[in-house]
């Protein structure tokens, strides 16, 4: 029953912490460009007033282009409730592997740049294509990252990594740290954000998500919003669990400790937005066929954090 009450507590809670994050995030960026910025929760206000619009759709457009949105937004808060948050013993555990979480994710991608091709517009097709691009090169080195933790750990369960790790017998290891930088690399070209994408701008030759997304409106656009701010808390809590895993609560933890994990959490949350957004600041945006170059670094340091622990555990000849 405990079980039971985590995952209903941590599908409410991401959906909900989701646009305060995003928030936050923007409340950083722009006092380190010394303007006063939106208040954080302004994202609650933008997505209440999509919600309230009427949805337009083109007649070009099938019934890929509508259903897409939920689809979108399913998969990914159902990804994102998969990542341990606040305890490890949640009804939905057995089925958290780290490989299912790439594998929702890919899905996501995919039927959101499906539905950009399915209006027919420049825009959408462009958008469609550099996404698919970036996929392609961030999924191996997101699968490298799970391949180090395998070796590792033994297992891509992420309860069960999160729980291995907590304990603190693989102890301190450079190909740990590696493994960190691969997924912070790939989490800000899965999440869209600088240097691989700039959510705030619409400039023809530089987007990528936004351009896939020009065709929506009302409940359609705020599904999607949501599913992008979804995205980036799902990277942000795994990387908290993961490599910050030591506040979390274990399975056999007594569940009065909740309350310890949440407030963690949330301050896993705010230290994520503050990074993040002193990151960005200073930090310029890349051209787009330089995005490649990015992520093959990251691959190449995901294989050599793969190669470390696969030579150190003595599994080599």
């Amino acid at each position: 029953m405990t079980a039971v009450v985590f995952q209903i507590v941590q599908l409410v809670l991401v959906v909900a912490a989701a646009p305060l994050l995003t928030g936050v995030v923007r409340l950083v960026k722009a006092r380190l460009n010394g303007r006063r910025g939106p208040s954080p929760l302004q994202p609650y206000r933008d997505l209440a007033r999509l919600l309230r619009k009427d949805v337009l759709v083109t007649d070009t457009a099938s019934w890929l282009f509508q259903a897409a949105p939920y689809a979108v937004f399913v998969l990914t808060w159902l990804a994102a409730s998969l990542v341990p948050t606040f305890a490890t013993g949640f009804a939905l555990a057995p089925a958290a592997d780290l490989i299912l979480l790439a594998g929702l994710l890919g899905t996501a991608r995919a039927v959101q740049a499906l539905a950009a091709l399915d209006t027919g517009t420049a825009f959408g097709g462009i958008g469609a294509s550099r996404e698919m691009m970036i996929a392609a090169l961030a999924e191996p080195a997101m699968l490298m990252v799970v391949l180090s933790l395998a070796i590792l750990v033994g297992t891509t369960a992420a309860p069960a990594v999160v729980e291995a790790l907590a304990q603190g017998s693989v102890g301190v290891r450079v190909s740990l740290a590696m493994a960190l930088v691969t997924l912070v690399m790939v989490a800000l070209a899965e999440t869209g954000r600088v240097p691989i994408d700039n959510p705030a701008t619409h400039l023809e030759l530089t987007m990528v998500h936004e351009a896939m997304v020009l065709e929506y409106s009302g409940r359609h656009l705020a599904l999607i919003e949501l599913a992008g701010m979804l995205r980036l808390l799902l990277f942000v809590s795994l990387i908290g669990a993961v490599f910050v895993p030591w506040t979390l609560l274990p399975r056999d933890g007594a569940p009065a400790m909740a309350l310890l994990g949440l407030v963690a959490y949330g301050a896993k949350l705010l230290v994520a937005a503050v990074l993040l957004g002193l990151f960005e600041t200073s930090i310029a945006k890349m051209r787009v066929f330089r995005v490649a170059e990015f992520l093959g670094v990251a691959f190449l340091v995901g294989v050599m954090a793969a190669i470390f622990l696969f030579v150190s555990r003595g599994i080599g000849p």
